[in-house]
């Protein structure tokens, strides 16, 4: 996930009382389709361009293909665009798990993820250059924990001058600074023909569709009868 390169969060001070299963198994597939990919050699390249989404193809073909929605999601440009996201879903993926269940957080995992491509899509429809990654669908995770654990804290590596400091963040303001990033970058992406190379309004879509989601798919607690 495209962050503010100076700081970089290492884990969350909450314990989940369940096992993530699913988070653990999101981050193995992730793992898995990457180095499928690489093992592809030159042949990577066709593979990437068959499976991820191009927003100028998706807009006219949308309509017989949408598999490039989800396939994208598992798809990555490099190791380091790979360990990026997989550590935000390792930090904030257990405890929304644990809040949803892990039927539910699969849900919210796919949704925000297809709602971020259709995002970026809308924003830039004439690019040929093909979107991938699982930033979208991470974002829309993050979005829920902004709702779901605000005060909780971030541990956070940040360099301060010539020195790097552990420092404790509180969620919510962690992650709205980094929703206020990308929303900036992505306003001034409005209107290029690439996006910059990355895909800011993907991220600002599932962040925003996981705030609607979190709360939508969260079980209700049961109603006890007033006696």
């Amino acid at each position: 996930m495209a962050t503010c390169r100076r700081v970089i969060p290492l884990r969350d001070t909450i314990t989940s009382s369940t096992v993530p299963v699913v988070t653990y198994a999101l981050i193995a597939a992730n793992v898995g389709v990457y180095v499928y990919q690489e093992s592809l050699g030159a042949a990577g390249e066709s593979f990437i361009a068959i499976h991820g989404l191009i927003p100028r193809r998706f807009v006219t073909e949308w309509w017989s293909d949408v598999t490039p929605l989800f396939t994208s999601m598992f798809l990555h440009g490099g190791w380091l665009h790979l360990l990026g996201n997989l550590l935000y879903l390792h930090i904030f993926g257990d405890n929304v798990e644990d809040r949803l269940g892990h039927a539910r957080f699969l849900l919210l995992y796919v949704l925000a993820g297809a709602t971020a491509g259709i995002a970026q899509v809308l924003i830039h429809p004439g690019t040929a250059v093909p979107m991938v990654g699982a930033s979208g669908a991470i974002a829309g995770v993050t979005g829920a924990y902004l709702l779901f654990y605000p005060r909780a804290r971030v541990v956070t590596l940040v360099p301060i001058f010539l020195f790097v400091q552990l420092v404790e963040i509180p969620a919510f303001f962690f992650l709205f600074f980094w929703f206020a990033f990308q929303l900036l970058l992505g306003l001034g992406n409005i209107g290029t023909t690439t996006g910059g190379g990355i895909a800011f309004w993907a991220h600002i879509g599932g962040f925003v569709a996981g705030m609607v989601l979190g709360p939508a798919l969260a079980p209700r607690p049961p109603v006890r009868p007033a006696w």
